[in-house]
C-alpha cells in the first residue's frame, strides 16, 4: 500500500508478500481544542525532517484547516520503516 494515499500499488497474482513487515519505530497523537471563547483559529501541520547533524533535509506543509469555538482536532504522526533491499517488480506490475 502507498504510506501517502493508502491505495493498493499493485494487484497482481504473482505478487509476492513483502520481504519484511513494516516497522513503527515513532508514532505521536495528540489532540487540540478550541476555547469555547475567542475567535475562530487557523491551524498550519508542518513536517520537517533533520539529519544527524541538525540539518534540515525536508520541510513539507503537510495541510491547514480552521476551528471553531469549542471544536477539536486530533493529529497523528507515524514513521514507518522497511527494508531498504529493492526487489525488483513482477511484470504486469504497476510502480506508483
Amino acid at each position: 500500500m502507498c504510506p501517502q494515499c493508502r491505495h493498493y500499488l499493485r494487484f497482481d497474482a504473482a505478487v509476492e508478500a513483502p520481504l519484511a513487515p513494516v516497522l513503527t519505530p515513532l508514532c505521536i497523537e495528540g489532540s487540540i481544542r478550541h476555547p469555547a471563547d475567542g475567535e475562530p483559529w487557523e491551524y498550519t501541520v508542518v513536517v520537517s525532517i533533520r539529519n544527524d547533524r541538525g540539518e534540515e533535509i525536508a520541510h513539507k506543509l503537510i495541510g491547514v484547516g480552521a476551528m471553531n469555538p469549542n471544536e477539536q482536532r486530533t493529529f497523528t504522526l507515524s514513521v514507518e520503516a522497511v527494508s531498504a533491499k529493492v526487489k525488483t517488480p513482477a511484470k504486469g506490475g504497476t510502480r506508483h
